[in-house]
């Protein structure tokens, strides 16, 4: 063998040095001898490098906030909630009188209702008092029987109570209920796949349980109105929609409007296709029907609900907006990140994902713009996965992170107000499941209503941008949102800020709050999956502690970590956290 030595430039002259090349034998044996002499130094550490005087260490980011104008101001009710018409069919409309569903939609309040859904052009409203009679469920059997019996027993209890009215459902009740809804679960993901849907009865009765469900939990209900029900001229039959104002109307119920859900779609669903120009026309009818009605004549309206803005959504909304753009409150369209064929945790790490929904708003806002400018617009039931979501995915800590920067972004673009698809229902897109435990995206939610108000601050970032490679895009793992923190939260005197760090990076990143946020106290809110499940796990943990909710069925407190003053934030990896900022004294969050 062949050995091939580098020889030194200068070397002494004498023929006593050391060979200038060693065998691979010999170095074999020097590399031996220098690990016994390093485990022989015991504990003995090297030397510290001696820094240069005066030069700092260097922080990865440094981040500022302008504090004299908000960038934006988002409606109070920015984060709601929507509820769809399969919990109906599926059984769950009787116990949304819980006191623990309650307890847990309270905590999201203030916020709107929606109570619409892939079912609302599905929806019939018939004014009958005995709910039993036009229940569907699985059959006629002895448990069924006594569940009927059950439900009609806490009717009548309901009745008896003055105000808002809640039920304490025994267990064995839920028990069975559960088993009814699991067996319907499996009945309306075949119809969502088949695109064949069976018509829904809503009761009188069954508004009323909705309608305490909104008021008790201080939220305001915005109610879809079925639009598929049509004349031979394609316009649209309100005969079934004016019995329900009348009824609501009768009850003083506080209640707004919408027509339809996701027109776009309706020859795939009903074999009969709505033009733009059409639902127009329909909205239009819808108005003239409120006026008339005193507790509704000025009743807000929103529409048209429709689905991704692809190129035939588009021209739908483009025909609806030139008839009735002056008619609605509000513009409306609906998102839905990934199909039902999620099968990874990573998918929803994606920043490519996460980046798709800008696109969708500015082609929205494009056309809003063209006919109604300044108008406002709302997104109505985003949610992660379409089908009804992804077991142990979308109801899991990883969705969270779509979640949160779903909010970051629309406020940032101006949407006025976004609607989560859904507060409780079959599926697992929900924030709450079916034995009424809160799940990460319902922490997440909460820990958003409580330190983030309206007004949106421009943030300031050195140090994050990298430079691009040739061929490659440089994507944000790093997301920072500032806002005002709620004025509403006394922990906090106006003029706090409150930062919401998104880290999708797989190492801790340093933040160094810099100008106006230097050397402030910070309250830290850093959440994190609890348990072995890691990113896929349905519990969380808050600066440490699980959150869970109190035996008595109440909302824990939100304990934060309070950092020191002038302190670098610590980013854990693949984390998302809240960061109030107290007494900046910011000009834009002393005043409402």
């Amino acid at each position: 063998m062949r050995v091939l030595c580098a020889f030194p430039e200068a070397m002494p002259s004498s023929n006593s040095r050391p060979p200038a090349c060693l065998t691979p034998v010999a170095l074999f044996l020097a590399l031996l001898l220098h690990l016994s002499l390093s485990s022989q130094a015991g504990d003995r550490r090297p030397l510290p490098v001696d820094r240069v005087p005066g030069l700092k260490e260097k922080t990865l980011i440094l981040l500022d906030v302008s504090t004299k104008n908000p960038v934006r101001t988002v409606n109070e009710n920015f984060l709601s909630l929507q509820l769809d018409p399969s919990i109906i069919h599926d059984g769950w409309l009787d116990f949304l009188s819980s006191k623990r569903l309650v307890t847990l939609a309270r905590g999201l309040s203030p916020a709107f209702l929606r109570f619409g859904g892939k079912r609302t052009d599905f929806l019939q409203f018939q004014n009958l008092r005995n709910p039993a009679k036009s229940r569907g469920g699985p059959g006629p059997d002895y448990y069924l029987k006594n569940y009927e019996d059950d439900i009609v027993r806490s009717d009548v209890a309901l009745d008896k109570q003055k105000g808002c009215k809640i039920a304490q459902h025994p267990d064995v009740m839920l028990e069975l209920q559960r088993e009814k809804a699991a067996q319907m679960h499996l009945v309306l993901l075949k119809e969502q796949f088949s695109n064949t849907y069976s018509n829904l009865i809503l009761t009188a009765r069954s508004l009323d349980k909705l309608y305490n469900f909104a008021d008790c939990s201080g939220l305001h209900l915005i109610f879809a109105l079925n639009a598929l029900c049509r004349n031979p001229n394609n316009s649209w039959n309100s005969s079934s929609a004016l019995s329900l104002l009348k009824y609501s109307a009768s009850k003083k119920y506080n209640i707004s409007w919408e027509l339809g859900n996701e027109p776009n779609n309706y020859r795939t669903m009903h074999g009969r296709a709505v033009n733009g120009s059409q639902l127009g026309k329909d909205y239009i009818q819808l108005k003239s029907l409120l006026q008339p009605i005193r507790i509704y004549s000025r009743a807000s309206l929103y529409g048209p609900n429709i689905g991704r803005p692809r190129k035939n959504v588009i021209a739908l909304l483009d025909g609806f907006m030139k008839v009735a753009g002056s008619t609605v409150d509000a513009v409306t369209w609906q998102h839905c990140y990934i199909d039902g064929r999620v099968v990874k945790v990573m998918d929803f790490l994606k920043t490519r994902l996460l980046d798709t929904l800008s696109d969708q708003i500015r082609k929205i806002q494009k056309v809003v713009n063209t006919y109604t400018p300044g108008k406002k617009i709302w997104l109505e039931g985003v949610v992660t996965t379409s089908a009804g979501g992804t077991n142990n995915l979308s109801d899991s800590y990883a969705a969270g992170f779509l979640w949160l920067n779903t909010l970051g972004m629309l406020a940032n673009q101006g949407i006025d107000v976004v609607i989560r698809h859904s507060f409780f229902d079959h599926g697992y897109n929900h924030l709450v499941d079916q034995n009424f435990n809160p799940l990460p995206d319902y922490w997440l939610s909460l820990l958003y209503k409580r330190l983030i108000g309206p007004k949106v601050l421009a943030v300031h970032v050195a140090g994050l941008q990298r430079k691009p490679r040739p061929g490659r895009v440089i994507r944000d793992k790093l997301r920072i949102y500032a806002h005002c923190t709620n004025h509403h939260n006394h922990n906090y005197v106006r003029g706090s800020i409150t930062l919401f760090i998104i880290n999708l990076h797989r190492s801790r990143k340093k933040i160094k709050l810099a100008g106006t946020l230097r050397d402030k106290l910070v309250h830290q809110y850093l959440l994190q999956p609890y348990g072995q499940e890691g990113l896929k796990s349905k519990s969380v943990q808050l600066n440490g502690q699980p959150l869970v909710m109190v035996d008595d069925g109440t909302l824990p407190e939100l304990k934060p970590r309070p950092l020191r003053a002038g302190r670098t934030l610590v980013i854990p990896p693949v984390t998302m956290g809240f960061y109030v900022v107290k007494n900046v004294n910011a000009l834009a969050c002393r005043y409402r």
